[in-house]
């Protein structure tokens, strides 16, 4: 069994690159084979990990189309360190896909359909898609098992919660999705203990998450070295491994692992 991580938020700014690409590296350090897919036009991905822009023939648009045969364009990162991460890039030619999508008569479906046709040996597969509600980050609820959302101590985003509560509910109905992805739970990002109305978000959001039965994970830290790791392409394991805020990503890896354990079983 493989687990299909998809991290969706609709807010920009929620930190999704940066949980994916760290995610990605602590688990391939475990040991697990990985493969980070990056749905997002912006190509993000290429950047936190240090590659080269690709081509559009070498990014998740090619797979897309309708004469993919099964050439996952897929390359190594971080392969001086280990060789478990493999990167299916994203660019701008994911734009002309999206409206591609909504005419294809299996566009919601197509990346799991891709992912069935054509099989990954990869142990974990995470999807980091675009600050929208729209096709690309549909095609990855249809294709994914688990969904984690990565989202800012800010009154915008906290608003925008509920909303993409309703977005993903209503689409595992409409889409007939049979087992219904499962939902790991909210990371508030870039906390600063020191503001007063990060505290006052992160203490209202946790008890209303708890209600609907919806974990609520320790929040990562912010810090401005987390930017200074992307643009070296690294993790902040790799860049600044004594730092304080390695650790807050060790929760979320934690029940990530419970939930690899508990598909091979």
């Amino acid at each position: 069994m493989q687990l299909r991580l998809a991290l969706l938020s609709n807010a920009g700014g929620s930190g999704k690159t940066t949980l994916a690409t760290h995610l990605a590296y602590l688990l391939g350090r475990r040991g697990f084979k990985v493969a980070l897919m990056d749905l997002d036009p912006q190509g993000s991905v290429s950047l936190f990990c240090g590659l080269s822009r690709p081509r559009i023939q070498d990014t998740i648009a090619s797979v897309l189309q309708e004469g993919f045969s099964g050439d996952w364009p897929l390359v190594p990162i971080w392969h001086d360190k280990l060789d478990t991460v493999m990167a299916c890039q994203g660019e701008m030619g994911l734009v002309k896909t999206t409206s591609e999508l909504v005419l294809h008569e299996r566009g919601a479906y197509l990346l799991g359909d891709r992912l069935q046709d054509y099989p990954l040996p990869q142990d974990v597969i995470i999807f980091d898609c675009p600050a929208t509600l729209g096709p690309l980050p549909l095609i990855a609820l249809s294709a994914c098992t688990h969904l984690l959302v990565p989202m800012q101590v800010e009154p915008k985003s906290a608003d925008g919660a509920g909303k993409l509560l309703e977005w993903f509910y209503g689409n595992f109905r409409r889409l007939r999705l049979s087992p219904e992805p499962k939902l790991l739970g909210f990371v508030p990002n870039q906390y600063d203990q020191r503001l007063a109305i990060h505290r006052n978000i992160l203490g209202q959001l946790a008890p209303q998450l708890e209600k609907l039965n919806i974990r609520c994970f320790s929040p990562i830290r912010f810090s401005s070295e987390f930017k200074n790791a992307s643009a070296k392409g690294q993790p902040l394991q790799m860049y600044r491994p004594g730092h304080p805020a390695c650790a807050d990503f060790d929760p979320i890896v934690k029940q990530i692992c419970e939930e690899l354990r508990n598909t091979h079983d």
